[in-house]
């Protein structure tokens, strides 16, 4: 089994590894390849664009000739799988997808964290149209300045900042709290005024994994 996993930050490849580990997989079954310049030029033109999305969707096919299935961790990104459809023999998968629809299954008010600006958009997207399927009450946030912190190297307060605005979450009634991008996942265990919020690197994964071990 080998799942690959396109990045747009090194520090994500830590994040997943743990990840895996969590869900039990083998150290050798996740192989990385890290993309910081698309992400980079999505921030610079303000979001994803069409012509982002193609070598998005360029690099994602390259991946599946070594792969069983592979996972887009960059949220902003995100779109640019569905232009693969029915052109790839492995599943590619976005890795926030199966995050929303664990985020709404059970209905109520969620709040979907993000720290980068070009992330709102797509996430919005994604998760409304699961909780169009459920009933859920969804609202994403962006966390001001977290960012930039993260930009900065800054990971604690990345982390801090982003664990107190789901403890607000949840102080103002939310009954799911999700953090949205990958990078966001250690915040997670800071989290004191409820339940730890969903992560996607976890969720990514595992549906990642039940799509490789179908029969074609």
């Amino acid at each position: 089994m080998r799942i690959a996993c396109l990045h747009t930050a090194d520090s994500n490849v830590a994040v997943f590894d743990a990840a895996a580990q969590a869900i039990g997989l083998a150290p050798d079954v996740l192989a990385h390849t890290v993309r910081a310049d698309l992400l980079s030029a999505a921030e610079r033109a303000g979001g994803l664009t069409a012509a982002i999305a193609a070598e998005t969707g360029a690099a994602l096919q390259s991946l599946c000739g070594s792969a069983n299935a592979v996972v887009l961790t960059c949220s902003t990104l995100g779109p640019s799988v569905a232009a693969l459809a029915g052109t790839v023999t492995v599943p590619v998968l976005r890795v926030d997808a199966a995050l929303a629809e664990a985020a709404v299954a059970n209905g109520g008010r969620v709040v979907a964290l993000c720290a980068v600006e070009t992330t709102v958009e797509p996430t919005t997207r994604l998760f409304a149209d699961a909780a169009a399927m459920t009933g859920a009450a969804v609202e994403v946030q962006l966390v001001p300045g977290a960012w930039e912190l993260f930009k900065a190297g800054a990971r604690d307060r990345y982390l801090a900042a982003i664990a107190k605005a789901a403890d607000d979450a949840y102080t103002d009634g939310a009954s799911v709290v999700v953090l949205a991008q990958a990078s966001m996942a250690g915040a997670a265990d800071l989290v004191r005024n409820g339940p730890p919020p969903l992560t996607s690197p976890t969720a990514g994964l595992a549906a990642a994994l039940r799509q490789a071990s179908q029969p074609s």
